[in-house]
């Protein structure tokens, strides 16, 4: 007996780059032919009884991380070398069982937010090809949206494995800072650079940022109700259109998810988002690769990129102390915004600029898309980029930032954000006030509306400790309009709330006044016997207040 589940993945991969027809995303594809083998000898160890988390997946490599047989360009044919190993990140994902297809365009030297600096080509947006698609890691996002692979590494120094995700309506993980080791990546800024995640969902998406990370310490569980922290109104200012609603219906819609979201003044991050391209620290830009720049004038070099990074010469030792102790102190403001929440919730990026916006004015275009992103790696932060919805027919995105090694908690929330909430009507002991209540707000239960049955139900007091009600469907004749409550919980929350529930006690579809059907409370029959049918009081607070104690 023999699987090729494997071997079915890669022949479908290499079909759908075949048919998008996209040669801009790749710099260098595998022959067909050496990953088929490969994928054999993974279908070969599966029957053969080996555990491999990532068997048969298929992922791009964005092209400054090495890959063992395919040559390193970040994004300059003539900085191209052959490394002698694969990076530490690809490698564990490979002994995983992932088979890597080939590797993805990128701007240059991973200096930019746009996708559009790379000789090898501006990588269209997946959705709208006259936009751009994000970068630096443009071509691995593009690759995953197009469904051309399962998922696909990028590098985040700045955003660019966020920015792109967004732009393409798909997952991006950056881990804590430090989490998953860089050696075989062409730094950008050697101590901020990041390896990332993208991925079509966060459980996928995480599973690999889990396989590729070093062992990490424990950190701080998501509670129950975890505290969210949102930027004040007026730091919310300059989206593209649309864009603002967009926010405050991904926050509407993430209250509905059992969290509690409050307001925050964010200027200290904002302003150390600016000092990432605007002060000192751009020297590390020029110590990664400036020197070859400076000894390369006729490589072909993206003109955008290499002034950057040659511009980053010029600021003094003096210079980079001095910003390095306006950091310090703006962390020290900025930073408590993570003593108080759980996680910081923004807009992913700012806008989604054409191609021609970058081809008139290529920094200009460059420069907003990374007010909430600049900052983090600066303070190690971790971060999480999620969909939330269209906005004129394109992808919207949020971002879930947290402390460093937060993320797990990260990763639960935006499942969380992702999984649509559970609806459900209570009658009794779970109603606001009552001794039952806390059990939906310990599972991130929260209050939606006053409700009443359609006319069709009968309310009885069980002999239960403590006391609660049952609810019965009894029809048009003998039923009435009973009040109650709507809760929202959390998909999980709701299923555990389930798995608990004892009996007599059900939960079965409930009809509302309104003619809306939700799963609520209800009681098996056989409990009624013996108990006092208190439909008349209309409601159960009403009985409890009519009843001495």
């Amino acid at each position: 007996m023999t699987s090729n589940n494997a071997v079915r993945r890669v022949r479908a991969a290499f079909a759908r780059i075949r048919q998008a027809d996209r040669p801009e995303v790749w710099i260098s594809l595998r022959p067909e032919p050496e990953v088929l083998a490969e994928a054999a000898r993974i279908d070969d160890r599966i029957v053969a009884g080996e555990r491999l988390p990532l068997a048969g997946l298929v992922f791009a490599v964005k092209d400054n991380i090495d890959v063992l047989g395919l040559p390193t360009t970040a994004g300059c044919a003539a900085y191209s070398y052959r490394p002698t190993q694969d990076a530490a990140c690809v490698a564990r994902l490979r002994a995983a069982g992932a088979i890597v297809i080939g590797k993805t365009n990128l701007d240059q030297f991973a200096t930019g937010l746009v996708g559009t600096r790379s000789p090898f080509g501006a990588v269209r947006n997946a959705w709208d090809p006259a936009r751009i698609s994000g970068g630096s890691s443009s071509g691995s996002a593009v690759a995953v949206a197009l469904g051309e692979v399962d998922f696909a590494l990028g590098t985040d120094t700045a955003g660019s494995g966020r920015v792109p995700a967004a732009l393409q309506g798909v997952v991006g993980i950056k881990p804590t800072v430090g989490a998953v080791p860089t050696s075989g990546v062409v730094p950008a800024c050697r101590s901020l650079d990041c390896v990332t995640v993208f991925a079509p969902d966060v459980t996928l998406a995480r599973a690999v940022a889990e396989v590729m990370g070093d062992p990490a310490p424990s950190s701080r569980a998501l509670p129950a109700r975890p505290r969210i922290a949102v930027p004040l109104a007026a730091q919310l200012s300059g989206l593209a259109e649309g864009w603002l609603e967009a926010f405050a219906a991904a926050v509407a819609r993430l209250r509905t998810c059992g969290v509690e979201i409050f307001e925050v003044d964010i200027a200290p991050l904002l302003e150390a988002a600016d000092l990432l391209y605007g002060g000192a620290f751009v020297a590390e830009r020029y110590a990664a690769v400036g020197e070859f720049i400076e000894n390369h004038p006729d490589a072909d070099l993206d003109a955008t990129v290499a002034a950057i990074i040659l511009a980053g010469a010029a600021p003094s030792a003096a210079d980079l102390f001095g910003d390095r102790e306006r950091l310090e102190q703006l962390g020290a403001e900025g930073l408590e915004v993570f003593d108080t929440c759980d996680a910081l919730l923004t807009p992913t990026t700012t806008g989604h600029p054409e191609l021609a916006d970058v081809l008139d004015d290529p920094v200009g275009a460059n420069s907003g898309l990374g007010r909430y992103t600049n900052y983090a790696n600066l303070f190690g932060l971790a971060a999480v980029a999620i969909p939330a919805g269209l906005v004129d027919g394109l992808p919207f995105g949020v971002m879930f930032t947290g402390a460093p090694r937060s993320d797990a908690a990260l990763a639960e929330l935006a499942a969380r954000f992702a999984a649509p909430p559970v609806q459900i009507a209570v009658f009794g002991a779970h109603l606001r006030g009552q001794p039952l209540n806390r059990q939906l707000v310990s599972l991130g239960g929260a209050f939606t509306r006053d409700v009443r049955t359609a006319p069709a139900y009968q309310m009885f007091a069980l002999r239960t400790v403590p006391a609660k009600p049952g609810l019965v469907h009894s029809g048009a004749i003998r039923g009435a309009s009973v009040a109650g409550e709507l809760w929202t919980l959390p998909a999980a929350g709701f299923a555990e709330l389930v798995a608990s529930l004892p009996r007599p006690m059900a939960i079965g579809s409930v009809e509302l006044a309104d003619g809306e059907f939700v799963p609520g409370f209800l009681c098996e029959p056989s409990a009624l016997d013996g108990a006092e049918d208190i439909t008349a009081a209309g409601s159960w607070r009403a009985h409890r207040a009519a009843t001495p104690e």
